[in-house]
């Protein structure tokens, strides 16, 4: 299974290239890093430009200049990744909250399901000893007002550490998602969730990030918990028979 690892970045300078050289040396097989940059002012996009030189054929870098967003360029990332053959796509942040190791074990499950999920909030999983209560409540809160609007089964639903197979990834019409910020990983939750696609959830440490600031800010809360209701408003009506055709 040809796998491809999607990794939007923006100020990311001090993470992309341990993360870059931390999943290369998990060596699996045929693997593609892409990192997708939206003009990093702090040289994010250099240093991914420098890694595809010196990972020829395994490190890639697309270079966003138009509409930006984490949403946007997860879609992009899929489609390049959809593109050049992928058979498996994962998605993961470069802060190191995803932890390299992980993704085999989110591929192994591929096998079964068509969408694997690490997940904070299942028996097993946990979140960084060092987060202040106030920050884990605001999280387990953020998910459970989530479910309970979209009625939906996952138990992290915000989250972003995923694996897909090529074609859960080809039947979704991407171009109906249209979340830019982190409620991406709602939305896209949520439509594969009414397309009728089997899921699996499976136990992460959910590390703190290392190098630089989150981008977690207030306004991007703000408009995660108002784009609950959009999400449903699009989306309520799928059904297993609106997956496109691969």
């Amino acid at each position: 299974m040809k796998p491809t690892i999607v990794i939007p970045t923006y100020n990311e300078a001090g993470n992309v290239r341990p993360m870059t050289e931390a999943l290369l040396a998990l060596n699996l097989s045929d693997l593609d890093i892409l990192i997708v940059d939206d003009e990093s002012p702090d040289g994010t996009g250099r240093i991914a430009e420098q890694l595809t030189v010196e990972y020829p054929g395994q490190v890639h870098v697309l270079h966003r200049t138009g509409q930006r967003g984490l949403g946007r360029a997860y879609v992009d990332g899929f489609r390049w990744a959809l593109e050049h053959g992928a058979e498996a796509v994962v998605q993961m942040d470069c802060d190191f909250s995803h932890a390299p190791d992980d993704v085999p074990r989110l591929l192994a499950h591929l096998v079964d399901y068509d969408v694997v999920i690490g997940s904070r909030y299942v028996e097993g999983g946990r979140t960084d000893d060092k987060w202040e209560l106030g920050r884990v409540l605001l999280s387990w809160w953020a998910n459970l007002y989530t479910r309970l609007i979209l009625q939906s089964p996952i138990r992290d639903i915000t989250a972003g550490f995923k694996a897909w197979r090529r074609r859960t990834l080809l039947s979704i019409d991407l171009s109906v998602i249209r979340s830019q910020g982190y409620v991406f990983q709602i939305e896209m939750a949520y439509v594969t969730s009414r397309l009728g696609y089997s899921t699996l959830e499976i136990p992460i440490y959910f590390e703190d990030r290392r190098i630089g600031e989150s981008k977690m800010t207030m306004p991007v809360k703000v408009e995660a918990a108002l784009g609950v209701w959009q999400i449903w408003w699009r989306h309520h009506h799928l059904r297993p028979s609106d997956r496109q055709t691969p």
